[in-house]
C-alpha cells in the first residue's frame, strides 16, 4: 500500500497545483473520492494531461477485455454511461488510481471524482486515502 500511495502522489498533487486557480475540491462520500465540477471549455485543458499521465482510459465501448479490477472500480463508480470515461493507472494491479470523467446532462458541466479504488479496501486504507487525498487535492 505504502508503495502505491507513494507511485501517486507525486501525480496527484501535480494534477492539483497545476489547475489549482481553476479546479475546486470536496470530499464525495458517496464514493469516496475527492470532487471537483468544472464547466466544458476547460475539458481540452484536462484531458490531454490525464492521458499522458495515466496508463488506461476506459469508455463504455472498450471494457469488454478490461481486467476485472477495472471492471469492479467501474462498477462501483455506477458504470459508464456514453460520455463517461474512466482514467485509470496500471489497470493489471489489484489496487487503480481512478480519475472519474463525468460529463452532465446539461452539456456545459463536467465532474471528476478521484479514487484510489481496490474491491475489497479495509476501512483503515479507506481512512488513510481520503487523509491522504485531502492533503493532496488542499480540501480541509
Amino acid at each position: 500500500m505504502k508503495d502505491f500511495i507513494a507511485g501517486i502522489e507525486s501525480f496527484c498533487r501535480d494534477f492539483a497545483r497545476r489547475y489549482q486557480d481553476t479546479l475546486t475540491w470536496k470530499w464525495d462520500n458517496r464514493f469516496p473520492a475527492v470532487l471537483t465540477t468544472f464547466e466544458t471549455e476547460m475539458e481540452a485543458n484536462l484531458q490531454p494531461f490525464l492521458k499522458q499521465h495515466l496508463n488506461a482510459v476506459w469508455d463504455n465501448s472498450n471494457t469488454d477485455d478490461a481486467p476485472d479490477a477495472v471492471l469492479d472500480a467501474i462498477s462501483h463508480f455506477g458504470g459508464l454511461m456514453p460520455g463517461q470515461l474512466m482514467f485509470t493507472s496500471e489497470p493489471d494491479r489489484d489496487i487503480l488510481l481512478c480519475f472519474a470523467w463525468w460529463p452532465w446532462g446539461n452539456g456545459s458541466t463536467i465532474s471528476i471524482r478521484v479514487a484510489a479504488y481496490q474491491k475489497a479496501m479495509s476501512d483503515e486504507d479507506e481512512a488513510l486515502f481520503k487523509k491522504k487525498f485531502e492533503e493532496w487535492f488542499g480540501i480541509g
